[in-house]
């Protein structure tokens, strides 16, 4: 019998969290409202989705949903790279602070959804919450459907695609982030997209901020 690698066990003891609370100083250095006092322990809401144990434990409403474009898991596997493909359709979670998006933050623009380019969140909609993936604090009217999400026994909220299903990661609130909705919508990178201001992607709409 082949045992997991290290690596793999770390990861998903990880993942198995919801959230952990850990003292990070650098990042509250970063935190208008907590730089004061670095002391503070931080906790950090992760997406935990591990694929092979996922299917096993987990419920969700996203499985009585049908969108607007449907495609087999060949056709999507054909448009989508394998980490892609693995986030988007069978709800992964990338390492945290790894994604292209994580600091990104452009003045203007659009993040769509990397399989059907529809647009989700504006540039203004991003904020910096030091948890790891991008946050965003609303979307574009419409474009994101929630679900619950009761993996591994754990009452979250799923968001995805309203016009495919991709997964996108997970919603939380009342964490006490200044921003106008009291959200964070915890996103992977690789479920987006970013389009410039002006550019028009496949989901037929411009980027418009």
């Amino acid at each position: 019998m082949r045992f997991p690698s290290f690596p793999t066990v770390v990861r998903a003891f990880y993942t198995l969290s919801n959230t952990t609370t850990r003292r990070f100083p650098s990042i509250f250095q970063q935190q208008g409202r907590l730089a004061n006092n670095p002391r503070i322990p931080y906790s950090i809401k992760s997406m935990p989705t591990i694929p092979f144990l996922g299917s096993l434990f987990s419920t969700s409403s996203r499985s009585t949903m049908s969108y607007p474009l449907q495609k087999s898991d060949e056709e999507w596997r054909a448009v989508l790279s394998p980490e892609q493909f693995r986030v988007l359709r069978t709800q992964g979670t990338e390492a945290p602070f790894s994604g292209e998006y994580d600091k990104h933050a452009p003045a203007a623009g659009t993040y769509n959804c990397a399989g059907c380019d529809a647009p989700l969140y504006t540039a203004q909609h991003k904020f910096k919450s030091g948890c790891g993936w991008p946050a965003f604090f609303d979307t574009v009217p419409g474009a994101v459907v929630r679900h619950t999400d009761s993996t591994f026994g754990m009452q979250r909220t799923e968001i995805v695609c309203a016009n495919c299903g991709g997964h996108l990661g997970h919603v939380f609130k009342g964490e006490g982030y200044p921003t106008p909705t009291d959200e964070r919508h915890c996103v992977n990178s690789v479920s987006l997209k970013f389009r410039n201001e002006g550019e028009a992607g496949e989901g037929g709409k411009a980027g418009k901020a």
